[in-house]
Formats: C-alpha cells, sequence, structure tokens
C-alpha cells in the first residue's frame, strides 16, 4: 500500500511490481549510466557506496519514523541537452554537483527515474520524491509573531520557504545579530526534541521586509513555521497562532522583554509564551494565552497529539515588599507637609538640606501615598517595564505607583531613553505613573537635566532618530533631593563654601529647571529631642487617606490633579480671595515670583486647600503656606527666587 501511494510521486508510468518500481530507458547508452550504491541514512547523514558517476540525479527523504537503516537503490538521470551530455562522462558522484553543473550550462535541471528495489530497511520505510522537471519541489508556511519598539508591538509574519537546493538557512528582513543568530538556537532544539532538521535551502524572511527586527523573541515562531514548511506540524493548525519565545538548546521555551506589548500588537491571536511569561501575557490577552515549556510540547499539540500544557494555576504571591512607613520619620514638620502636598496635587518636589538630614529618607516614602494605579496607568505601565526588561510583580501587572532611583552618573540616554537599535524606554518612561527620585540633583550632568524639562510639562518624550522616533508615555512625580553648597552646607556658620564655589554649584541646576518644581523644601537636620523622643509621628496609612480625599475631590471637580490644571481655568478651579490675591500681588510687584511661578503658587495652594477641606475659596493662609514651601535657593542676598 505504501509502495502504490508513492508510486504516484515518480515519473515512471509504469506501476511497481513485485521487484521494485521498473526502469525504463529510453537509450540503451543510459543503461551504462546507471549508479548502483548503499545510502546508509540518519536524520543528518546522507552518503553513498561504491562511488561509480551518476548523472544528475537529486533524492529528498521523508523518513515516515525515526531510525537508521540501508536501502540499495538505483538512480538514473540525465540531461536532454546536448552540452550536458557530450560532458555526462565527467560528471562527478555527487548528484547535487551534477544538478548545479547542469543549471549551469542549460539553466536547468532534467533529472528523470528514482527507483528503488525490494531491498527495504528494517524499521523504517523511507518515501522517495522524484525531481524530473526544472519544477523545484518547495513548501511555505507563515506564523505571526510580533517584535518591540519603544514601548509598542509591531506585529511581525514569519514566512518560511524549504526548497531543493545546496542546504542553507538564510533570514531576510532587516534582522539584528540576536535574530540572525536563531538559526543556530533553532536547529540545536530541533534535533534536541527529536525533530528532522532538513537538508535543503531554507529561506525564512521577517514581514514586514522594511522595519528592523530584533531580538531572540522570534525564535519559536521561526521553528514552528520551519516545521510547518517541512511537514512536521500541520499547515493550517498554525492559523490564530502567534509564537513569542525565546529557545534553548535543549528546546526549552524562555520568556523574554517585551511580552506584554508583543501580546498586545496580536489582539485576534492566541499567543504561545513561555510558562515564566505567562502572567504578563495574560494581563494583557486575558485567557488568549498558551504556554509551553519545550518546542516538543509545542509541536505535540499543534500535531494533536497532546493537549496544551496547564497553565500555573493557584493565586500568586505579591513579593513586592510594603513601602517604608513615614512614621519612621523623626520631626521634619515641613517637610512631612511638603511629601503630602506633593502626593495630593501631583507637584514636583525638590528637597534642600544638609547630609544626614533625611531626604532620601522622605523621599522613599512617598510611593506609599499615592494611590494604587488606575487601569489604564497600570496598563500603559505593564507595557514600559516590559519592553524596559524591568521585573513585573508577581501578578503580571504593575498597580502599585512605582519609585525608581538612577544614580548620578546616569547618561542621557539611560534617564530619557533610545539607542540606536531599538528606542528603549528611559528611566523617566518607566516611572510612569510613579515616582522618579533624582539623589544628589547637583551632581547629574546639567545636559541630562535639561532633558527632563519638555517631558515634566507635556508628561511624554519624543525620541526621534534618523530612521525612526517614538513617543513614549512619561507622566512621573519627580522629586529630588540636593545640598545647599558642595560641603553640604549644615548648621547656620558651618558651610566653608566662598560665593563662587557655590554659584558655580548651583549654576549645575538651570533656572528653568528649578521653575518646574511646585514645592522646594528646606529640610534641616532633626532636634536632639525629635530623635531621643519614642513614637513618630503620622503613620503613612493617616497620610494616604487624606491625599486619597484631596485627589478625589480635585478629580471630581476637573477631572485632573491640581498640578495640571491650566493657566485659562485657574480662576475657575481655584478662585481666591481677596486677601490671598493680595498678597501674591504683593510678591510679584517686588519680583519675587515670575509669571509661571506665581501659576505654580495657586495650584499648590488649591492643593492645600483639598487637604483641609475647602471646596471654595483659595484663602490667603494657604497661599501663605504654599509660599513657605518655595523656598530659595540663592548664593548671595541679592539673588531672587524664580
Amino acid at each position: 500500500a505504501e509502495r502504490a501511494k508513492l508510486a504516484s510521486t515518480m515519473t515512471t508510468t509504469e506501476a511497481p511490481t513485485a521487484e521494485g518500481f521498473p526502469i525504463v530507458w529510453d537509450d540503451p547508452k543510459d543503461a551504462e549510466l546507471t549508479w548502483f550504491f548503499d545510502i546508509e541514512h540518519t536524520p543528518d547523514v546522507v552518503r553513498g557506496g561504491d562511488g561509480r558517476r551518476a548523472e544528475f540525479g537529486q533524492i529528498r527523504c521523508n523518513l515516515a519514523a525515526i531510525g537508521r537503516f540501508r536501502l540499495r537503490f538505483r538512480v538514473i538521470a540525465r540531461c536532454e541537452e546536448d552540452c550536458c551530455r557530450r560532458d555526462s562522462r565527467d560528471t562527478k558522484a555527487d548528484p547535487h554537483l551534477a544538478i548545479l553543473a547542469c543549471r549551469s550550462r542549460c539553466g536547468s535541471a532534467h533529472g528523470r527515474y528514482v527507483a528503488p528495489t525490494t531491498r527495504w530497511g528494517i524499521g523504517a520505510i523511507p518515501s522517495f520524491v522524484v525531481l524530473a522537471s526544472s519544477k523545484e519541489a518547495c513548501m511555505l508556511a507563515a506564523v505571526r509573531s510580533a517584535t518591540v519598539f519603544g514601548v509598542e508591538g509591531r506585529p511581525v509574519i514569519v514566512e518560511v520557504h524549504v526548497s531543493t537546493g545546496l542546504p542553507g538557512f538564510l533570514i531576510v528582513g532587516l534582522p539584528d545579530a540576536a535574530c540572525r543568530e536563531s538559526r543556530d538556537r533553532v536547529r540545536a532544539a530541533l534535533l534536541s526534541c527529536g525533530l528532522a532538521w532538513p537538508s535543503c535551502k531554507i529561506i525564512v524572511n521577517l514581514a514586514p521586509s522594511g522595519q528592523r527586527k530584533g531580538g531572540s523573541g522570534l525564535d519559536l515562531a521561526i521553528a514552528v513555521a520551519l516545521l510547518g514548511a517541512n511537514g512536521q506540524v500541520p499547515v493550517d493548525q498554525l492559523d490564530g497562532f502567534g509564537f513569542l519565545a525565546e529557545l534553548g538548546l535543549d528546546g526549552s521555551l524562555r520568556s523574554i522583554s517585551g511580552i506584554a506589548p508583543m501580546v498586545a500588537a496580536m489582539p485576534d491571536a492566541i499567543a504561545v509564551v513561555a510558562v515564566a511569561g505567562f502572567r504578563e501575557a495574560q494581563g494583557v490577552a486575558g485567557d488568549r494565552v498558551r504556554v509551553a515549556s519545550t518546542l516538543r510540547e509545542v509541536v505535540d499539540a499543534l500535531n494533536a497529539e497532546a493537549p496544551w500544557p496547564r497553565p500555573p494555576d493557584g493565586e500568586f504571591v505579591d513579593e513586592e515588599p510594603p513601602p517604608p512607613d513615614l512614621a519612621d520619620v523623626r520631626g521634619q514638620a515641613a517637610a512631612r507637609l511638603g511629601l503630602e502636598v506633593a502626593a495630593a496635587g501631583g507637584h514636583h518636589l525638590l528637597l534642600v538640606g544638609p547630609p544626614g538630614s533625611g531626604k532620601t529618607m522622605l523621599a522613599q516614602r512617598i510611593p506609599g501615598l499615592l494611590p494604587p494605579l488606575t487601569p489604564d496607568v497600570s496598563l500603559e505601565a505593564t507595557m514600559v517595564h516590559s519592553a524596559a526588561g524591568v521585573r513585573l510583580p508577581a501578578g503580571g501587572m504593575v498597580r502599585r505607583a512605582p519609585f525608581r532611583a538612577p544614580h548620578h552618573s546616569s547618561s542621557m540616554v539611560a534617564l530619557v531613553g533610545g539607542g540606536s537599535v531599538g528606542l528603549r524606554p528611559g528611566e523617566i518612561s518607566v516611572a510612569h505613573g510613579g515616582v522618579l527620585f533624582l539623589d544628589e540633583l547637583g551632581e547629574f550632568a546639567p545636559l541630562v537635566l535639561d532633558g527632563l524639562r519638555q517631558p515634566l510639562e507635556e508628561g511624554v518624550i519624543r525620541l526621534a532618530r534618523a530612521r525612526a522616533s517614538a513617543e513614549l508615555p512619561a507622566r512621573f512625580l519627580l522629586v529630588a533631593a540636593t545640598n545647599p553648597c558642595p560641603c553640604g552646607g549644615g548648621p547656620p556658620g558651618s558651610c566653608e563654601c566662598d560665593e563662587v564655589a557655590r554659584l558655580r554649584y548651583l549654576r549645575r541646576l538651570s533656572g528653568p529647571l528649578l521653575d518646574r518644581f511646585d514645592l522646594r523644601v528646606g529640610v534641616a537636620r532633626p532636634d536632639v529631642d525629635d530623635l531621643l523622643a519614642s513614637g513618630g509621628g503620622e503613620p503613612t496609612v493617616v497620610v494616604a487617606a487624606r491625599v486619597a480625599a484631596a485627589r478625589t475631590s480635585a478629580l471630581t471637580r476637573i477631572g485632573t490633579l491640581n498640578a495640571n490644571i491650566s493657566p485659562s481655568r485657574l480662576d475657575e478651579c481655584a478662585p481666591l480671595h481677596p486677601a490671598a490675591r493680595s498678597r501674591l500681588r504683593t510678591e510679584l510687584e517686588r519680583e519675587l515670583l515670575t509669571g509661571r511661578g506665581y501659576h505654580r503658587i495657586r495650584r499648590v495652594a488649591r492643593t492645600i486647600a483639598d487637604l483641609q477641606g475647602a471646596d471654595e475659596l483659595v484663602l490667603d493662609e494657604h497661599v501663605v503656606m504654599a509660599l513657605n514651601l518655595r523656598v530659595r535657593l540663592s548664593v548671595s542676598s541679592r539673588e531672587r527666587v524664580a
């Protein structure tokens, strides 16, 4: 039955007999060119026996089972062109070389018959396909996948073309170095899982070809498409799936960075990911996720030989430690108020004080005052963290306000994002929805700090390169800490810096950047009595409740936090009491406030009023508190506040 099925693929018109497939010679001279040899076949090795010459023959084997066997068969092939017939006696014994020699002269190959004899091997039955004309046997398969650019996923179609010819593997479609190296990973993974690697010409196209692709996340898609083109996986079973994983040399599936945006780029496909990436993919795609530990499990599921492995079940454990408690801070009443106002209104905060005064300790407690992220912001933050390769919580979604504290030696690209190949999110994007803390602000490069000015105003960072551009989210609460001078200052009279040194130090902080801090709070070293007193101040839970109530009032009133009130709506959202308006007028006439500073003082006063439950007018006392939370950074008495 197997022979009868294979007879349809032969070029001979005669049916097979009990002795094997018949061989018909058009010319008696062809009998002299018949090649009898033994073949020992393993999944990787095909080699000839007695070394006699053969003309223009080529064999393609598809194993029905895995195993070693020996088979004796004969090959008859010839070219119909006279130029090839004249050189037939000098053709090398390798059939592949004979085919190439014919193509170099005639542009085509005319192999005619491949006929196995009755000496079948034990344990496996091979099927032989005859290439009897210039048409090449080939197969094509395409699967869906995706890559990451910036914080967005871009869909990719992985097309694999398998055809006859010299064995080779080529990836086209602007792959990067990691993507080109998938050739070796995919081959090793297939062989480790007991799958056949075709000894033929393989071309992988990553469409759309005009976009650069990077990373190792296309490994699984390339392997599955290759198996589909080679007939080891039904091609029709690949529809509706998207494959996102890196392959290990042992065939294992490994999770990759950017799972969340890549899954979001395939909204109508079932994502197949590694087990470690299940929670991240589930947070975006819900139940449209399948997991596997090895390539063998994926192949068995696609072939309907086994069900898809069950995803990790049970309730996940949030491994994030709770934020530190504000009750640990002793004293520092003004700084504690500044933290509460910053968290309630979304105002940027600058802490100025000598070393050891508790600036860093205060900043680390701000995330505990912020409420959980809204669903939209949580999804955006998850996308950014996934694209940046930042470890996500056990639940797969970023629901707590993130806290990022980059070192003062960070470069411009590390802080705002970018890169030469893929536009990677920077620290300001990773802090989206949370807090960006810049400790030792005066030690940052001035160019890096000035790069924050536009994102602080608009909440996004626009990166433009010669070949691409991207817009990344960057709406964060900026908290910075700095010393008043190079020596650190300290108690009055202890500073050892002259005015030139202080001026050089503060010149690193540009006026436009300082003007974007709504709150500039002076932090002094706590008193001895405060340090030795038992107990602390208000805990985080109590302060966070007031912050949540003030944020709710602002969102109900205008739909956004007070720090985002536009100047045209200040009179509507933050109407001033006559006494408060008179005080602000005095400050402006004395040139102690700029126009931007005036608007920021009104926004801060509105937040203070919300914290105190004053829903109507902004009173004079609220304005006084807002002015006191905006200390001067000066090097002499002639300097003025912005």
